[in-house]
C-alpha cells in the first residue's frame, strides 16, 4: 500500500526540524561571511604583497618560495576550517535526514498494520452481515 507524501510530512517531528533550522542556518551564514572576509582579506594581502614586491628590492628565489610556503600553508589552514564547519553542517542536517527516515519507516508500517486490520474487519463486516442475512431469512 502505498503511503501518501502528505501523510508521510504529517508525521515528521516538525518540531526538532524547525529548533534544529535556526542553528544550521545560522552555522551556514557564518561560513559564508567568514568565506567573504577571509577572501577580501586574501584579496588585500595578495595586493599588500604584490606592491610590496614591486617597492622592495629584488628577493632571491629562496625568500620568493618561502614567502609563497608560508601564503599556501595560510590559506590551507583557511580551507581545514572551512571544510572542518562544512562537515558540522552536514552531519546536523544528516541527523535530520534520518529523522524523516525514519518517521517514513514508522509511517509505512503504520499503514501496513492498518491495512491489515481494515481487511481483517471487512471480511468480519461482510461475515455479519451473511450471518444476519441467514436469520432473517
Amino acid at each position: 500500500m502505498a503511503i501518501s507524501w502528505i501523510s508521510a510530512l504529517k508525521m515528521v517531528p516538525w518540531g526538532d526540524v524547525i529548533k534544529a533550522t535556526p542553528q544550521v542556518v545560522k552555522a551556514a551564514q557564518g561560513m559564508r561571511k567568514k568565506k567573504d572576509a577571509q577572501a577580501q582579506h586574501q584579496t588585500q594581502a595578495d595586493a599588500a604583497q604584490q606592491a610590496a614586491q614591486h617597492l622592495s628590492p629584488a628577493k632571491s628565489s629562496g625568500e620568493q618560495a618561502l614567502l609563497l610556503v608560508q601564503g599556501l600553508e595560510e590559506r590551507t589552514t583557511q580551507l581545514e576550517q572551512s571544510q572542518r564547519q562544512s562537515l558540522e553542517i552536514i552531519e546536523k542536517l544528516a541527523q535530520q535526514n534520518a529523522q524523516i527516515v525514519a518517521t517514513v519507516g514508522a509511517l509505512r508500517t503504520g499503514a501496513q498494520r492498518l491495512a491489515w486490520a481494515s481487511g481483517i474487519l471487512g471480511v468480519c463486516v461482510a461475515a455479519l452481515v451473511i450471518y444476519v442475512l441467514r436469520l432473517t431469512t
